[in-house]
Protein backbone atom coordinates (compact mmCIF):
# COMPACT_ATOMS: atom_id res chain seq x y z
CA UNK A 1 0.00 0.00 0.00
CA UNK A 2 1.31 3.53 -0.46
CA UNK A 3 3.00 5.20 2.43
CA UNK A 4 0.21 6.95 4.22
CA UNK A 5 -2.65 4.58 3.16
CA UNK A 6 -4.79 2.89 4.89
CA UNK A 7 -5.08 3.62 8.94
CA UNK A 8 -1.95 5.77 8.89
CA UNK A 9 -3.33 8.73 8.00
CA UNK A 10 -4.02 8.14 3.94
CA UNK A 11 -7.05 9.15 1.72
CA UNK A 12 -9.11 7.53 -0.23
CA UNK A 13 -6.73 8.51 -3.28
CA UNK A 14 -4.18 6.50 -1.85
CA UNK A 15 -6.47 3.39 -2.11
CA UNK A 16 -7.33 3.63 -5.60
CA UNK A 17 -3.44 4.14 -6.47
CA UNK A 18 -2.93 1.09 -4.69
CA UNK A 19 -5.60 -0.65 -6.56
CA UNK A 20 -4.43 0.74 -10.44
CA UNK A 21 -0.78 -0.03 -9.43
CA UNK A 22 -1.74 -3.62 -8.45
CA UNK A 23 -3.71 -3.83 -12.31
CA UNK A 24 -0.97 -1.43 -13.90
CA UNK A 25 2.44 -1.54 -12.88
CA UNK A 26 3.78 -0.23 -16.06
CA UNK A 27 2.00 2.92 -15.34
CA UNK A 28 3.38 5.89 -13.76
CA UNK A 29 0.45 7.82 -11.45
CA UNK A 30 1.89 10.37 -9.68
CA UNK A 31 0.10 12.97 -11.29
CA UNK A 32 -3.06 10.94 -11.30
CA UNK A 33 -2.20 11.16 -7.33
CA UNK A 34 -1.90 14.52 -7.28
CA UNK A 35 -4.80 15.49 -9.64
CA UNK A 36 -7.15 13.61 -7.79
CA UNK A 37 -6.74 15.50 -4.65
CA UNK A 38 -6.91 18.70 -6.49
CA UNK A 39 -10.10 17.08 -7.53
CA UNK A 40 -11.21 16.49 -4.10
CA UNK A 41 -10.43 19.49 -2.43
CA UNK A 42 -12.29 21.72 -5.10
CA UNK A 43 -15.62 19.38 -4.61
CA UNK A 44 -15.02 19.51 -0.76
CA UNK A 45 -14.09 23.93 -0.97
CA UNK A 46 -17.12 24.21 -3.32
CA UNK A 47 -19.95 24.01 -0.93
CA UNK A 48 -18.02 26.05 2.37
CA UNK A 49 -16.91 28.94 0.60
CA UNK A 50 -20.55 28.84 -1.45
CA UNK A 51 -22.46 28.97 2.55
CA UNK A 52 -20.49 32.41 3.00
CA UNK A 53 -21.50 34.01 0.11
CA UNK A 54 -24.72 33.30 0.42
CA UNK A 55 -24.88 34.50 3.72
CA UNK A 56 -23.95 37.63 1.98
CA UNK A 57 -27.06 37.30 -0.02
CA UNK A 58 -24.94 36.16 -3.16
CA UNK A 59 -23.72 33.64 -5.12
CA UNK A 60 -19.78 32.58 -5.63
CA UNK A 61 -19.98 33.90 -9.66
CA UNK A 62 -21.57 36.97 -7.97
CA UNK A 63 -19.22 37.55 -5.33
CA UNK A 64 -16.68 37.09 -8.44
CA UNK A 65 -18.16 40.20 -10.14
CA UNK A 66 -18.45 42.48 -6.96
CA UNK A 67 -14.82 41.55 -6.26
CA UNK A 68 -13.64 42.67 -9.39
CA UNK A 69 -15.47 45.95 -9.21
CA UNK A 70 -14.21 46.03 -5.85
CA UNK A 71 -10.61 45.47 -6.84
CA UNK A 72 -10.81 47.95 -9.70
CA UNK A 73 -10.83 50.90 -7.06
CA UNK A 74 -12.99 53.86 -6.75
CA UNK A 75 -15.51 54.73 -8.64
CA UNK A 76 -15.73 50.94 -8.52
CA UNK A 77 -16.91 50.85 -11.99
CA UNK A 78 -16.47 48.89 -15.14
CA UNK A 79 -17.02 47.61 -18.79
CA UNK A 80 -19.26 44.18 -18.63
CA UNK A 81 -16.90 43.49 -21.44
CA UNK A 82 -13.95 44.29 -18.85
CA UNK A 83 -15.50 42.18 -15.76
CA UNK A 84 -16.30 39.46 -18.99
CA UNK A 85 -12.39 38.95 -19.66
CA UNK A 86 -11.63 39.60 -15.77
CA UNK A 87 -13.41 37.04 -14.89
CA UNK A 88 -12.86 34.43 -18.57
CA UNK A 89 -16.04 34.66 -19.16
CA UNK A 90 -19.08 34.78 -21.76
CA UNK A 91 -20.35 38.29 -22.41
CA UNK A 92 -23.69 36.54 -21.94
CA UNK A 93 -22.51 35.16 -18.63
CA UNK A 94 -22.05 38.98 -17.64
CA UNK A 95 -25.15 39.99 -18.19
CA UNK A 96 -26.71 37.64 -16.11
CA UNK A 97 -24.84 38.32 -13.32
CA UNK A 98 -25.13 41.51 -13.70
CA UNK A 99 -29.20 41.36 -13.74
CA UNK A 100 -29.49 39.64 -10.61
CA UNK A 101 -26.96 41.85 -8.99
CA UNK A 102 -29.21 44.61 -10.01
CA UNK A 103 -31.50 43.47 -9.06
CA UNK A 104 -30.24 42.87 -5.63
CA UNK A 105 -29.32 46.63 -5.71
CA UNK A 106 -25.70 45.34 -5.06
CA UNK A 107 -24.88 46.82 -8.89
CA UNK A 108 -26.45 49.82 -10.79
CA UNK A 109 -25.71 50.32 -14.35
CA UNK A 110 -25.18 53.49 -15.93
CA UNK A 111 -24.15 55.30 -19.32
CA UNK A 112 -20.76 55.58 -19.60
CA UNK A 113 -19.54 59.88 -19.67
CA UNK A 114 -16.80 58.94 -22.37
CA UNK A 115 -18.92 56.44 -24.92
CA UNK A 116 -22.84 57.31 -24.66
CA UNK A 117 -22.39 53.88 -26.96
CA UNK A 118 -21.70 51.98 -24.15
CA UNK A 119 -22.72 51.51 -20.30
CA UNK A 120 -20.83 50.91 -16.82
CA UNK A 121 -21.53 48.87 -14.07
CA UNK A 122 -21.18 50.50 -10.73
CA UNK A 123 -20.52 48.77 -7.61
CA UNK A 124 -23.45 50.35 -5.16
CA UNK A 125 -22.92 51.07 -1.47
CA UNK A 126 -24.86 48.18 -0.68
CA UNK A 127 -22.94 46.18 -2.99
CA UNK A 128 -19.46 47.76 -1.24
CA UNK A 129 -21.03 46.61 2.17
CA UNK A 130 -21.95 43.26 1.17
CA UNK A 131 -18.49 42.46 -1.17
CA UNK A 132 -16.25 43.82 2.10
CA UNK A 133 -18.58 41.22 4.56
CA UNK A 134 -18.25 38.40 2.10
CA UNK A 135 -14.07 39.23 1.70
CA UNK A 136 -13.58 39.57 5.47
CA UNK A 137 -15.88 36.24 6.31
CA UNK A 138 -14.53 34.26 2.93
CA UNK A 139 -10.60 35.40 3.50
CA UNK A 140 -10.96 34.24 7.72
CA UNK A 141 -12.51 30.94 6.27
CA UNK A 142 -9.82 30.12 3.93
CA UNK A 143 -7.36 31.01 6.26
CA UNK A 144 -9.14 28.18 8.92
CA UNK A 145 -9.03 25.60 6.29
CA UNK A 146 -5.40 25.83 5.72
CA UNK A 147 -4.30 26.39 9.06
CA UNK A 148 -3.35 22.77 8.95
CA UNK A 149 -0.67 23.47 6.72
CA UNK A 150 2.90 25.11 7.96
CA UNK A 151 4.04 28.38 6.33
CA UNK A 152 6.84 26.84 4.76
CA UNK A 153 3.50 23.73 2.95
CA UNK A 154 1.44 26.64 1.84
CA UNK A 155 3.87 28.80 0.04
CA UNK A 156 5.28 25.40 -1.40
CA UNK A 157 1.89 24.11 -2.96
CA UNK A 158 0.82 28.15 -3.91
CA UNK A 159 4.06 27.76 -6.23
CA UNK A 160 3.46 24.77 -7.92
CA UNK A 161 0.16 25.15 -8.52
CA UNK A 162 1.35 28.51 -9.74
CA UNK A 163 3.76 26.54 -11.97
CA UNK A 164 1.18 24.08 -12.83
CA UNK A 165 -1.41 26.95 -13.97
CA UNK A 166 1.18 28.54 -15.98
CA UNK A 167 2.26 25.32 -18.10
CA UNK A 168 -1.66 24.69 -18.76
CA UNK A 169 -2.44 28.19 -19.58
CA UNK A 170 -0.06 27.93 -22.51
Amino acid sequence: MTEGAGGDGGDAVDVIIDQWRRERPDLDLSAMAVFGRLAQVAAMLGPVTEAVFARHGMRGGEFDVLAALRRSGPPYALMPSELAADLMMSRAGMTSRADRLEAAGFVERSLDPNDRRSFRITLTDKGLQAVDAALGEHAENLARLSACLTDEESRTLENALRTLLRTLAD
